[in-house]
């Protein structure tokens, strides 16, 4: 990417299981694991590369694998990088980037979706709303992933 060639499915494999491993290596690592939360960024353009994140949870029920879906228009998002001095991410990266998005399906409940077409700030808060109320959710239901 830092040389303005877009990633491609191959290229992503092999990251988002070391991504993954490693996230489930932290929990397990803290004592007691269940209280313990851990935070991973990656773009998670398709549903596949989500499913690839959500097998930590599988056989460990006190893992819960949660999404946020960064929401926002093609021209806020090109508007937003054009601005952007010095960033390897290129327009055309950009263009690339929303060719392979998947926006999460309904059935996707462990995606919180935030609408990033305001302010900083509002997005900030917005996203702080939801993952305090869906970890609320969590502690109400242990079952649920």
């Amino acid at each position: 990417m830092g040389s303005g060639i877009p990633l491609d499915d191959q290229d992503r494999w092999d990251w988002l299981i070391t991504l993954r491993d490693e996230a489930v290596k932290q929990l397990q690592q803290q004592q007691p694991p269940s209280n313990s939360s851990v935070v991973v960024t990656c773009s998670s353009l398709k549903r596949k590369y989500r499913d690839v994140i959500r097998i930590a949870s599988y056989g460990r029920p006190w893992i819960r694998v949660h999404f946020i879906y960064l929401k926002v228009d093609e021209a806020t998002l090109q508007k937003r990088v054009a601005a952007r001095v010095g960033h390897y991410m290129k327009e055309n990266m950009v263009q690339s980037q929303l060719e392979q998005l998947e926006e999460p399906g309904d059935d996707e409940r462990d995606v919180l979706t935030v609408d990033v077409t305001t302010d900083r700030e509002s997005v900030k808060a917005n996203a702080l709303n939801l993952v305090k109320r869906k970890l609320e959710e969590d502690e109400l239901s242990p079952s649920s992933s």
